[in-house]
């Protein structure tokens, strides 16, 4: 810097001196010191002064929020902010890799869970089948195995004991899990209110489901039981006013298609067409029964679940126990002493069908519901396998091309409401990236063109 000094003589020249830098930065840093009264809140100053040569500028231009030290502070709070960034970008990774991790679980918790429904369906019509042989009772096997529903709250009330800490006693639960019946809880009029429709739709989809395993093979069977979720669309549609779904149409038109092609393999005759009309008899009862609980009862928890099944469970016990004593006196459904029934097909039966239940309702909470609705799916081809391996038996080809039409229409249900908007958006984008990468391949030609013109000596002229 320089510095202008008066003479020491009265006519002699100004001269012109050098001063340190460090000198004349510390005499202004002191003035500021001075000036403002700051003893320790500011920042010391730095060998080469350049925070306080800041804070004269900011002084001098008045900018707002200015205080002594301010450009010291702001380096401060700017190595403190560089400091804190590595760990926020550490714990949002370590936040959306617990997330991919959860949700990577969850889609293999599904698929196991895929197999163990499709697994427990095959074996429970198969096991009915073999039971036939043996002990032609459809009824009273839907009363028994129905029976063992009463098992699911106690089965819940335990895995409730097992993973919670805060626990409850059974009658707390039940009470907690009762207020699906209403804010009142569950007495004995909205218990024969609301458990006596489905405990009879219930009892007539098993019913029928097992009648017509005794007229058609258990693959033909499981196909059309799985035309219930076209049904449940269409009774959604016209009584609960559900979104239209032109697709939706269309998977309820070839499940028609493939009950028609089913009851065609054999002529219309026999054994067959008696056959498809209880099948579908069995899918229509299912699938009033989901529709009109989802009216009547709406969304329920696992708890509520559960014990609305079990509560069945007691309605199916105490009021339907007659009509097997009917069928028995009437010689409809007659069997032997208790001790010469196959109590070994009886119980693995309803044990299997109580794991179905199980698993169904449990994963429907645990993981994606469609899931399940692909592990019911899984069983025609389960069903198809045993068929052919063990009782080998042999499809037609109309049989094949009717199986193969509703399993398509089924998945075709499967599909999600705004499927067609996210089918748009992805083709769109797809359409953008194609379009973005034939640009790049046009300018990276271009630029080739020039260059090879340039090497040798020619020059394009763009036309107007």
């Amino acid at each position: 810097m320089i510095s202008t000094e008066g003479a020491e003589g009265g006519g002699d020249q100004p001269c012109f001196r050098l001063e340190p830098l460090n000198a004349h930065l510390s005499g202004k840093a002191g003035e500021t010191h001075l000036l403002y009264g700051d003893t320790d809140a500011t920042s010391k100053v730095s060998a080469n002064g350049v925070q306080d040569i800041e804070d004269r500028i900011l002084r001098i231009t008045g900018y707002y929020g200015y205080y002594p030290g301010y450009s010291s502070h702001r380096r401060e709070e700017g190595s403190e902010s560089r400091a804190d960034t590595p760990g926020s970008e550490a714990s949002g990774e370590g936040t959306s890799y617990q997330t991919c991790a959860n949700t990577v679980l969850k889609v293999l918790g599904g698929l196991l869970l895929v197999l163990c429904v499709s697994s427990s369906w095959v074996g429970t019509t198969q096991l009915v089948q073999l039971t036939f042989k043996s002990f032609s009772c459809p009824f009273f096997v839907s009363w028994f195995s129905t029976n063992w529903n009463i098992l699911l709250f106690p089965l819940y009330y335990g895995g409730h004991v097992v993973t919670t800490r805060d626990k409850q006693t059974p009658i707390q639960k039940f009470r907690e899990c009762s207020r699906l019946f209403g804010e009142d809880g569950m007495t004995l009029k909205l218990f024969l209110k609301r458990t006596a429709p489905f405990s009879i739709l219930w009892t007539l989809t098993n019913y029928l489901y097992l009648l017509a395993l005794r007229k058609l093979t258990a693959t033909d069977v499981s196909a059309l039981y799985c035309c219930h979720k076209a049904f449940v669309f269409l009774l959604s549609w016209i009584v609960l006013k559900d979104r239209f779904m032109g697709v939706r149409i269309v998977a309820a038109i070839m499940a028609i298609t493939g009950i028609v092609m089913m009851a065609y393999a054999d002529g219309f005759h026999g054994d067959s067409i008696i056959g498809v009309a209880l099948a579908v008899g069995s899918a229509s009862t299912s699938a009033l029964y989901k529709v009109l609980f989802k009216m009547f009862l709406g969304s329920a928890s696992l708890g509520e679940v559960a014990h609305f099944l079990s509560t069945m469970g007691v309605f199916n016990l105490i009021f339907i126990s007659f009509i097997p004593l009917i069928l028995y006196f009437t010689k409809v459904e007659h069997w032997g002493s208790l001790s010469s029934l196959p109590w070994g097909y009886l119980c693995g039966l309803a044990g299997l069908w109580l794991v179905f239940n199980i698993l169904v309702n449990v994963g429907v909470v645990l993981t994606y519901p469609i899931l399940i609705s692909i592990g019911t799916l899984l069983s025609v081809p389960g069903n198809a396998a045993v068929d052919v391996l063990k009782h080998e038996v042999i499809f037609s080809v109309v049989r094949l091309a009717a199986t193969c039409i509703i399993c398509l229409g089924f998945l075709l249900l499967l599909l999600p409401e705004e499927w067609d908007s996210v089918t748009l958006r992805f083709l769109a984008a797809f359409a953008d990236k194609k379009s973005e990468e034939h640009g790049e391949e046009l300018t990276e030609s271009s630029i080739n063109t020039r260059s090879r013109s340039r090497a040798n000596g020619t020059v394009s002229i763009p036309m107007a």
